[in-house]
């Protein structure tokens, strides 16, 4: 009881532990995606905040650069203006160049050309045909000299080298600046997704990526960007991602994704769901270690309570119990201390006075009545056997012999069992004990309780082999009867096994007739069992043998490999029958005399009454002719 009250309560607080601890998972779980929603948004703006700061700054600063490049643009322009002998100076153009902090000064005039320049290669350089040139032509077109064109940095038309051109008109003519932009260039790639993500703080395991929403196309990553276009996820999905989702990538790896729209780009974090798992973990186990030892202390607690006020009793009753069961019905149980036990006993002593009564009465009864009859009783795990009287005196067991028997059911279990291993051929639970003993014993088994009942049946077996003998032998030569023998040799003509063959012999006294007028029926019937007695010696393990009627008798030869084997077997029979003589009186002594017809055949199907048939023409052709021998039937023969 103690360990089946532990058991429940362990599943019952088992169970209890489980449940809290998956709602904390859940609610844990839940948790952890939330802060980690809230800090994806708080990174994301940071990283929307930065953008937003890079290109008021970017802003501001090409605003500043470009109103100072107009004025040095301007400054070469009054310059030339007032000293054209400059102009047509490669070198002092270039001086000049340096004086203003420009890296190329050109001038060109109504044509379209570039006359003059800091650059000498670039002189003669025409300026129609290219977009990058082209749009400072319009200049020209324009009314008055204080016309401008601020070009953003690009590829240039000569040397597709990066450079940002200022122009401004003159007279018939135009003053073009050009700087390398380097500091405008430098704030640009401050101002991309990659650089703001590679001085952003991520934690282990963060990625963040910018899509364009209307090609898909990735704009930026936080990790290697050709990397990431190789596990890139569907737009799609990424789109419905503003409230945190889990989304499966390459290799089937789960990872919680956070998206947010932000103008014509969407910006995007993830974080391996692995990740989550451990930070979850992290959370959880210590939560469940603490459930568990909470556990064990109640079981613990109860363990003892319930040991002191309950199991130490049971065991008692059960100690009494074991010795009532191993067949101690002397024993008494007490249990003091708790009402309920006091009860129980006196209950559990009661029953045992019962059995003991209902044994000595059932006991009794069977005395009573006379019947050969006994019963018994036994269980698994139960050391003694239960017995009513007189099951000793039917199983022929010493009385001493039967009392250490039922003391140990184990004992009395394989002595029962081996018994009915080996019922008698043909009976149903009837098993031969002794010499001239037979008994059923009918046994069942409910669960693992055997009851058992023995009958003494000697006397209906005895007589059933008997009528059994008297309607299948001949009560005078103890042969089989006629009748029976084409029963058996039938069944042994069907199971014949391949290869081998059967014969039947017909046989017939001769002179019988005269030697039972002559000297008597008595000595006839003594000169039939002595034909008999030389029959029953053939050997058993290939001859069955009958009496037909009268001098008549049969024999079926089996089991033989040919037709060898029959004539060696009928010759040693009439050797026998040569060498047994009959006396007829006080003087008068004959052998006897028979004659043999045989039929033999290899085939298992045919019809026994076919083969007995052959063999009783073969043997009228036998007395027909010689008599006193033996002879094989031939197709052509007729019994006439």
């Amino acid at each position: 009881m103690q360990k089946t009250f532990i058991k429940y309560t362990f599943a019952i607080m088992t169970s209890a532990v489980l449940l809290i601890f998956f709602i904390n998972l859940f609610y844990v779980h839940h948790t952890l995606k939330s802060q980690q929603l809230d800090t994806f948004y708080v990174k994301i703006e940071q990283v929307i905040h930065t953008l937003e700061n890079n290109q008021s700054e970017l802003m501001l600063m090409n605003e500043n650069l470009d109103e100072d490049y107009l004025t040095r643009a301007k400054a070469a322009a009054y310059v030339l203006d007032r000293q054209q002998e400059i102009a047509m100076n490669v070198s002092e153009m270039q001086y000049l160049a340096e004086l203003l902090d420009v890296d190329e000064i050109h001038v060109i005039d109504e044509s379209g050309s570039i006359v003059y320049s800091s650059v000498s290669q670039y002189i003669g350089f025409y300026m129609a045909g290219h977009p990058q040139t082209e749009a400072f032509l319009e200049l020209l077109e324009k009314d008055g000299e204080n016309s401008y064109l601020i070009q953003e940095a690009r590829p240039n038309a000569a040397e597709n080298k990066i450079m940002k051109y200022v122009g401004v008109s003159g007279q018939n003519k135009i003053v073009q600046v050009g700087f390398e932009p380097t500091r405008q260039l430098e704030a640009q790639s401050r101002n991309t997704y990659d650089y703001i993500f590679s001085k952003f703080p991520t934690d282990v395991g963060e990625e963040f990526f910018v899509l364009a929403c209307d090609t898909g196309d990735l704009l930026g990553h936080s990790g290697n960007i050709e990397d990431a276009k190789q596990k890139q996820y569907p737009f799609e999905l990424l789109l419905g991602c503003s409230q945190g989702s889990y989304i499966k990538g390459e290799n089937d790896i789960y990872r919680y994704v956070v998206s947010r729209q932000y103008e014509d780009v969407l910006i995007c974090a993830t974080l391996p769901g692995e990740i989550l798992f451990q930070r979850l973990m992290e959370n959880i186990l210590p939560i469940l270690f603490y459930l568990i030892f909470i556990e064990a202390i109640v079981i613990l607690l109860l363990y003892f309570l319930v040991k002191k006020k309950v199991v130490d009793g049971i065991h008692s009753i059960i100690e009494s119990l074991s010795a009532i069961a191993e067949g101690n019905l002397d024993t008494k149980v007490t249990v003091e201390g708790n009402k309920e036990f006091k009860e129980l006993s006196r209950g559990i002593n009661a029953m045992v006075r019962s059995i003991i009564n209902l044994s000595a009465r059932i006991s009794s009864i069977i005395e009573i009545s006379g019947a050969p009859l006994a019963a018994f009783e036994y269980e698994d795990g139960v050391k003694s056997v239960f017995v009513t009287s007189g099951l000793g005196k039917l199983l022929d067991i010493p009385e001493q012999q039967a009392a250490a028997l039922y003391k140990y059911a184990s004992r009395f279990d394989r002595y029962i069992h081996k018994l009915i291993k080996c019922p008698i051929q043909g009976e149903k639970d009837i098993y031969q004990i002794g010499e001239s003993k037979y008994v059923r014993i009918h046994m069942s088994k409910d669960h693992q309780k055997y009851l058992g009942v023995v009958t003494d049946v000697t006397k209906d077996i005895l007589e059933k082999r008997r009528m059994q003998y008297e309607n299948t032998h001949d009560s005078l030569t103890g042969l089989y009867k006629y009748k029976y023998f084409k029963q058996i040799a039938s069944e042994i003509l069907k199971k014949m096994p391949s290869g081998t063959l059967c014969c039947v012999i017909m046989l017939d006294l001769d002179y019988f007739k005269s030697i039972n007028d002559t000297f008597g029926h008595d000595i006839g019937d003594q000169y039939l069992q002595s034909f008999a007695a030389v029959l029953k010696d053939m050997p058993v393990e290939h001859f069955i043998t009958a009496r037909r009627s009268g001098d008549e008798f049969c024999m079926m030869l089996f089991d033989c490999e040919d037709t060898v084997d029959i004539i060696s077997y009928l010759d040693n029979f009439y050797i026998a029958l040569g060498e047994n003589q009959i006396a007829l009186s006080d003087t008068q002594y004959r052998t006897i005399c028979a004659s043999a017809g045989y039929a033999w055949t290899r085939d298992a199907d045919m019809d026994i009454e076919e083969l007995l048939r052959r063999a009783d023409s073969a043997l009228y052709k036998m007395k027909r002719e010689t008599r006193g021998y033996y002879a094989e039937y031939r197709e052509e023969e007729k019994i006439t």
